[in-house]
């Protein structure tokens, strides 16, 4: 179901090409696939003010960052991700065009356990060599402070996924509650394409 009902939401977006067409964390969703997901149909619905400030800034600031969710991708990394990305630009992956899912503020969350299942849709099927994958500190606050490498926690790095659209791997941790970001890099396999995600959860 999730794979039929993510190709026909796909059919309507406006992307540049298939060459754009990528993937992100569909579960828990990132912060510009959360956005598209809740407000892609209506998005210039004035009520998105109110219920969802963080992503009407987002759609303020840029609508491209929304309808190419799945293009959040820097080449040529070479495993440099704390080197070549800034403190502050993380949530983007260091792209000035996705800036705005760098802003703290009351981003919807998804509810998760300590332990929990991470998603990837990845309409290419490219695999992955590994994820690396962070949660912010607890005493962090995602709701009035920008996301540096000193916030996180590394919980752990997977290994090779042969080429999917859908990737599931399980994330176990301890100690954490409340808003905290996930923050995941997948290092994609057909080439040295890195992508960076926030993910904003809660959790019970």
């Amino acid at each position: 179901m999730l794979i039929v009902a993510l190709a026909t939401m796909m059919s309507l977006l406006p992307w540049a090409g298939a060459a754009q067409a990528h993937g992100t964390i569909v579960n828990p969703a990132s912060r510009a696939y959360q956005c598209w997901k809740t407000w892609g149909s209506q998005h210039t619905n004035p009520a998105m003010q109110q219920q969802d400030p963080m992503c009407w800034q987002a759609f303020q600031a840029n609508p491209d960052t929304m309808w190419n969710w799945m293009s959040a991708l820097r080449d040529g990394l070479g495993g440099q991700f704390q080197a070549r990305t800034p403190d502050g630009q993380l949530c983007s992956n260091g792209l000035t065009r996705n800036d705005s899912l760098n802003k703290p503020g009351a981003w919807k969350t998804t509810t998760v356990s300590r332990n929990f299942t991470v998603q990837l849709y990845d309409q290419a099927s490219h695999g992955a060599d590994y994820f690396r994958v962070y949660v912010s500190k607890q005493g962090y606050n995602p709701a009035t402070q920008s996301l540096g490498w000193g916030n996180l926690d590394f919980i752990t790095q997977t290994g090779r996924y042969a080429p999917a659209q859908n990737i599931s791997f399980n994330i176990s941790t301890s100690g954490y509650t409340g808003h905290h970001i996930l923050f995941v890099i997948w290092q994609a396999s057909h080439q040295d394409q890195a992508y960076m995600w926030c993910s904003d959860v809660t959790f019970a």
